[in-house]
């Protein structure tokens, strides 16, 4: 149960967010200030909890991993939801189980076998059905390639996490990279004039939210839940994520998807639960903190941290 709460909390970011842009909201401003209220939260807990201080090499990583992997999937993501609908967004994310695959085969980490070139084609048909639109005329080609790139970056940053050591606390793993995040975008937006205060004081309200339920909300339900019930239950109960943004965004926005499109969803889901099945959840599981899918993948956008099995989750 906790664990679909958490994919409920992440799978509501989209809807924070496009209510935050909808109030005047530019991206940047939603990215920083986002971030800085996560990892505030997040010290709190580290406070709280006093972990053992990790290795310089691995604070590095961890900035290195916030500062530009997570805040650059952030960025890419949120920036899609301003140019697609929150549902497709969500569903093109998912593929990013595949791409870690397809990375762990590369750099031969991975072994070859029938189910994972299965969940590969699942996940390949997946998207060129969610990219066909029906009757509405083609996707914005800039949105769909920010939510690919979202994809894309997610998965090179589950894999370099994928090196962090296992006894790393994920709340100071998801400090350390809210807070670089903080940082890289902060820096970025005051440096090109991208960082404004929203048209109207709602949006800070949306943005406070988005800090909260998708993010600190839905890291700390995953990790209790993931003890209970272990990684690849965890991982597989997370599915719930790109069902609740395509719900919400068809309940508040009246976004919907195509009959081909819906086929293109249940393909690209079909795979990570093959994947999931497979032993794969400790690498293609969703990483901390999804201030991210965003994740924030969660997801984390929608997803910081660390692979399931070590106990972390950005965006979707």
């Amino acid at each position: 149960m906790l664990c679909v709460v958490s994919g409920v909390s992440f799978g509501l970011a989209a809807l924070f967010a496009k209510e935050a842009f909808a109030a005047g909201m530019p991206v940047t401003t939603l990215l920083a200030a986002r971030f800085a209220l996560a990892a505030l939260a997040f010290w709190l807990i580290v406070t709280w909890r006093r972990p053992a201080r990790p290795s310089a090499r691995t604070i590095g990583v961890c900035v290195g991993l916030g500062a530009a992997g997570y805040a650059l999937q952030s960025a890419c993501y949120f920036g899609a939801l301003t140019r697609l609908n929150a549902s497709v967004v969500a569903q093109l994310l998912y593929v990013y189980p595949a791409l870690v695959l397809m990375i762990g085969l590369a750099r031969r980490t991975e072994r070859v076998s029938r189910t994972k070139f299965m969940a590969l084609g699942c996940s390949a048909v997946g998207l060129v059905l969610l990219l066909n639109a029906g009757g509405a005329g083609p996707m914005p080609t800039t949105g769909v390639l920010l939510a690919l790139g979202a994809a894309v970056t997610y998965a090179l940053y589950i894999t370099a996490a994928g090196t962090l050591p296992k006894d790393l606390d994920v709340y100071l793993l998801s400090a350390i990279v809210c807070t670089a995040a903080a940082s890289s975008v902060t820096a970025f937006g005051l440096t090109t004039g991208a960082l404004r205060a929203p048209a109207q004081p709602t949006a800070w309200l949306w943005l406070a939210g988005l800090a909260f339920v998708p993010t600190v909300v839905a890291v700390s339900t995953f990790l209790a839940g993931m003890r209970l019930v272990g990684g690849s239950v965890a991982a597989i109960l997370s599915c719930v994520e790109p069902v609740v943004t395509a719900a919400s965004a068809w309940l508040v926005y009246g976004e919907r998807l195509g009959s081909v499109q819906i086929l293109g969803a249940l393909a690209v889901l079909a795979a990570v639960a093959v994947l999931q099945a497979d032993g794969l959840a400790s690498r293609a599981g969703r990483l901390w903190p999804t201030c991210w899918r965003g994740s924030e993948a969660a997801s984390p956008m929608t997803a910081i941290g660390q692979p399931v099995e070590v106990g972390v989750q950005p965006d979707s």
